[in-house]
């Protein structure tokens, strides 16, 4: 065999070693994190309940009890069986471990179409509390207040 050709082979082979090995190591905590969240804000974007809610944990707790998540999922359903709209601006998440759980912090601009949800929601900064549930990041506890105007 040439010298030019087991030159490459041990490139490509150097080369595959490398991707195997960046991708045993998984991507990071927080990273999950952020893209839960991502694929919450975009579910609700598009008035999808069960979507919205597939982070969250059964024993979830909104607001110190304000946002039980039966009832926000049903409310969701009903807006979307009415041709609801809502519109989900997400601001940068900041996510920190707390020991074997993290706390993600965000801004969220919300507004709707307005026919069952209010045309003009309102912009919120929200901190959220993430603990492993098996092999997936779950939020268990969200707290939030309006910013501006209310």
């Amino acid at each position: 065999m040439p010298r030019w050709t087991q030159v490459l082979h041990r490139l490509l082979f150097v080369s595959l070693a490398l991707t195997a090995l960046a991708a045993c190591r998984g991507t990071p905590d927080e990273t999950r994190i952020r893209e839960a969240i991502a694929e919450s804000a975009k579910a609700a974007g598009a008035v999808d309940a069960s979507g919205t809610l597939a982070h969250l944990t059964d024993d979830f707790d909104g607001n110190g009890g304000e946002l039980v998540p039966k009832d926000f999922a049903n409310m969701l359903r009903l807006a979307k069986l009415r041709g609801e709209t809502l519109h989900v601006l997400m601001g940068p998440v900041e996510v920190e471990p707390r020991g074997d759980r993290y706390v993600a912090r965000f801004t969220v601009t919300l507004g709707s179409g307005g026919k069952l949800l209010p045309s003009s929601i309102g912009m919120y900064k929200v901190e959220t509390a993430w603990r492993k549930d098996g092999k997936e990041w779950k939020c268990f506890s969200a707290t939030w207040e309006r910013l501006g105007d209310g």
